[in-house]
């Protein structure tokens, strides 16, 4: 470790591009982790939603639970991904992102070892345009994620919820099991602290102890138990979709949303479906 809390890189003297310092690690699963980083500097106020680019160098070592990489990443290189950020939007030092390890990946692993107090690359620009900007006010918001998806949605609730009284938000989220929720503690506290919001959880294999839900998200809408949990409708002029999670998932309520007249947003055709692919 060399001086000013940066990382010293071999034959290259200092790592001036560590620009951050980790402050919070909380392992949701072995291979899902909330990740808290303050920066050295703070950032510009951004829209909820958006995301930034996380970086660590190929000589960094790698989570004990990580396999071989599927493509070595060369010690000197400065592997960098985007992360959706999950933090409100007026914390501009401090981040949190929601992480799923690829093991035989090249960022995640090293990511995954970082210990408090550890340095590691956030950009200085955060962009995005899945955000809460282009849904007229009062219009109700369903947020479907599986896996990391959430994050974005988590920046929204934590931003929005008390601005937006008028409008009915919903969070769908899919996952294999019950411990793979995350953020489902703050979920239902948010649930159980504003009327208008309303979180569906669903897992496809739940064990005994899981009271909830047991479909596929596809289920929960085509049966009707959207509207039935929460009053919101399946209807463009009304209700605002947003997507984030697996392709598959993502392409399947696309379709079934499709057959409801929706199209998606664009900034040149707007429209009232809203996706983020994932990166």
């Amino acid at each position: 470790m060399a001086a000013s809390g940066t990382n010293s890189r071999p034959g290259s003297g200092v790592r001036a591009e560590y620009n951050a310092t980790t402050v919070g690690k909380t392992l949701v699963t072995p291979d899902l982790m909330i990740l808290r980083v303050r920066t050295d500097e703070p950032r510009s106020e951004f829209e909820a939603g958006q995301y930034t680019v996380l970086g660590m160098y190929g000589s960094e070592p790698r989570s004990p639970n990580s396999v071989a990489e599927a493509d070595p990443a060369p010690p000197d290189k400065l592997i960098r991904r985007p992360y959706s950020i999950a933090s409100t939007r007026t914390e501009t030092q401090q981040f949190e992102f929601y992480i799923s390890q690829v093991k035989s990946g090249q960022l995640t692993p090293r990511l995954f070892n970082l210990e408090m107090e550890g340095r590691l690359f956030v950009s200085k620009r955060i962009v995005g345009v899945f955000t809460l900007a282009d849904t007229p006010p009062g219009c109700d918001v369903v947020m479907v994620a599986t896996g990391t998806g959430m994050a974005p949605y988590v920046s929204f609730l934590r931003s929005h919820i008390t601005e937006r009284s008028g409008s009915k938000l919903a969070v769908i989220q899919g996952a294999a099991h019950s411990w793979d929720l995350g953020f489902y503690s703050e979920l239902n506290f948010l649930a159980s602290a504003f009327s208008n919001f309303h979180y569906l959880p669903t897992v496809t294999n739940g064990d005994k102890t899981w009271a909830g839900h047991r479909k596929w998200i596809e289920e929960i809408l085509h049966e009707g138990t959207l509207q039935q949990e929460t009053g919101i409708v399946m209807d463009p002029d009304r209700t605002h979709f947003f997507l984030c999670g697996n392709p598959k998932m993502v392409e399947n309520v696309s379709a079934l949303l499709a057959d409801r007249g929706y199209t998606r947003h664009r900034r040149r055709s707007p429209g009232s479906l809203h996706i983020e692919e994932f990166r």
